[in-house]
């Protein structure tokens, strides 16, 4: 089956968010604070409606499983936040009205199907606010598998010295990137090597996302002698994906071991890294599943790859075990 249609939908409907998302970084927003206390921008939500309507509107069966609602926007407390969330849509979409942004927001309300879309419409909302590294990541998911992923990476370095990178795959067609202000999509694979010495590793910049102790002691132990590079949001892997770095982790922290990921923070990530030639499984060389609830309840733990070293990172992180 061809996914050119949902490749390319997902293509522009990320640039566009991600145009939403710069435009509102510009003004340095102040957090919006989410029931669960973490931060949330204007930009979150202006990202989800515009994504949500692309989507929803080409493909009006699917279900889109996102991060956000529109629940709290539609308190009379919230009513300036709504306009100024409608008018950062309004930027893009000229046209749109404070009910449809918030209707193409709550579009992201769906549920697990045969056939949807996961999306988070900035991962790395704290690296949004301090002006790094976040990306607008976009998934299908059909028959249990990741079938198209699109990362949308605003801050993230290209080799030429651009700013700003989008990174796309489709199941059996490979991974490519591009420069997110425009260009050519071109191939990109991993460092297939298993000399890791002069590689990098990365890994989240808040410490409660993970437990760095142990991802720096296997890292160590596999062979790579310089300092992780720690990054917000799936750009990790992106850096893995294009041959930046060939190692990403994501250990359980010792003060939540029982944490399971959310799947929309790997859906886009994952597919973009396996079409690289890269691998990706949970903590005991599991494959991450997307396609039973919003939480991978089956899988602990991430570890991503360039393939080459991946099966001596599961062996060691086993050693390393408690």
């Amino acid at each position: 089956m061809s996914y050119q249609k949902e490749k390319q939908i997902a293509i522009d409907a990320a640039i566009s968010a991600a145009k939403l998302c710069e435009q509102v970084r510009a003004a340095i927003p102040p957090a919006i604070e989410k029931s669960d206390k973490s931060p949330v921008t204007v930009a979150d939500y202006g990202s989800q409606a515009i994504i949500c309507k692309a989507v929803s509107e080409a493909f009006p069966e699917d279900p889109i499983v996102g991060e956000e609602d529109a629940a709290q926007l539609r308190e009379p407390a919230m009513a300036e936040n709504l306009t100024k969330v409608t008018n950062y849509v309004k930027e893009i979409l000229p046209d749109a009205t404070s009910e449809q942004v918030l209707d193409w927001i709550d579009r992201g309300n769906g549920k697990v199907a045969p056939r949807f879309w996961t999306l988070d419409p900035i991962d790395g909302t704290k690296g949004f606010l301090r002006q790094d590294q976040y990306a607008v990541a976009l998934a299908l998911v059909e028959a249990g598998d990741v079938k198209v992923g699109v990362l949308a990476c605003p801050a993230f370095k290209l080799d030429s010295g651009e700013v700003g990178a989008l990174f796309v795959a489709v199941r059996g067609e490979g991974a490519e990137m591009m420069p997110l202000a425009g260009g050519e999509l071109r191939p990109i694979k991993v460092v297939s090597v298993d000399d890791v010495t002069n590689m990098r590793f990365v890994e989240s910049v808040e410490a409660a996302h993970g437990d760095q102790d142990r991802q720096n002691a296997v890292a160590q132990a596999v062979g790579f002698t310089s300092a992780s590079v720690r990054m917000d949001s799936q750009a990790k892997y992106g850096a893995v994906a294009c041959g930046m770095a060939a190692l990403y982790m994501r250990l359980p922290s010792p003060k939540t071991p029982n944490y399971r990921e959310n799947i929309w923070d790997h859906a886009a990530g994952a597919i973009v890294v396996e079409e690289a030639g890269g691998r990706v499984t949970d903590m005991y060389g599991i494959a991450l599943n997307f396609s039973e609830a919003v939480k991978m309840m089956n899988n602990q733990g991430v570890i991503v790859s360039n393939g080459a070293i991946h099966d001596a990172v599961l062996e060691i992180f086993r050693e390393k075990m408690p």
